[in-house]
């Protein structure tokens, strides 16, 4: 059973994730998990030379942290079970190196001040993928490294197509579903979800205004409340098919015991779409 876990603490996270890391690799790269976290840290709390702080309302590192404590936990469910291809510690610190970079396109450069990040909702994965180049690339990683990277941070977005997506490898493609799975879990399951659906309205309002782009799903809702209403239908009719059908059905790696004990995660998401319910009643 996975115990619960702060997430507005990236180092309650990021302890969570190295225990996940050392279980699956215990003669690994025993610094890996705090190097990276603390690249994170300076990305979205403003210590990056050239962006500022995350301003997204909804998107905030909280996001990235619940996302980067799902993914670990869903890799280290598949190590376990035994699953093949098993994912190498070389794919391991590629995964968690995407799900920490995933959501960087919401962050601003500096002197650029008009808005908050949010507005970049529509082209955020793109810039996700620019900003994983670019800071990979300084980090010094190779070519294909950068790529593998890229193409599991392409796995996210709501308009997502993976078979567009050019893996190199087939642990790459096993690794990219998962983030993408992560994404979608970590932030649904939050004990407060429903109650940042609002700041999630905010930040359609924003893209929108931005964009002017009338045919993007940022403009498909006309209120925070129609939102609200529009969430479970979003679970069962776009996350629970992206889950199965696009992602393999690998969020089952997060069934304790596996294969057939429950999903922490699609209970919590579930209770959460019945507390949404209620409330509209």
């Amino acid at each position: 059973m996975h115990l619960p876990v702060v997430t507005k603490n990236p180092t309650a996270v990021e302890t969570e994730v190295a225990a996940a890391y050392r279980a699956c690799f215990p003669t690994g790269d025993a610094r890996f998990v705090a190097r990276v976290f603390g690249w994170a840290g300076d990305c979205f709390t403003g210590r990056h030379q050239d962006y500022q702080a995350i301003d997204a309302p909804y998107h905030d590192f909280e996001h990235t942290l619940q996302g980067a404590l799902c993914m670990a936990r869903l890799l280290h469910g598949r190590h376990q079970a035994g699953a093949v291809p098993p994912v190498s510690e070389h794919y391991f610190q590629l995964g968690i190196l995407a799900i920490l970079l995933h959501d960087t396109g919401y962050l601003k450069r500096r002197g650029d001040n008009d808005g908050t990040g949010a507005k970049y909702t529509i082209t955020h994965v793109a810039r996700s993928t620019e900003f994983a180049g670019e800071f990979l690339r300084g980090k010094g990683f190779s070519t294909a490294d950068i790529l593998a990277v890229q193409n599991m941070i392409s796995c996210t977005g709501v308009d997502s197509v993976l078979g567009t997506i050019a893996f190199q490898t087939e642990l790459e493609k096993i690794v990219g579903h998962a983030l993408g799975t992560a994404d979608l879990l970590g932030q649904m399951a939050a004990d407060d979800y429903v109650e940042k659906l609002p700041a999630l309205y905010r930040e359609f309002v924003e893209a929108a205004r931005f964009s002017h782009d009338d045919k993007s799903f940022v403009a498909t809702y006309a209120s925070a409340e129609d939102l609200t209403r529009k969430t479970a239908g979003f679970w069962e009719k776009y996350v629970q098919p992206k889950l199965e059908r696009d992602f393999g059905g690998v969020h089952r790696f997060l069934n304790f015991p596996h294969p057939h004990g429950p999903n922490e995660y699609v209970r919590r998401i579930e209770a959460n779409i019945r507390r949404l319910r209620q409330a509209l009643a």
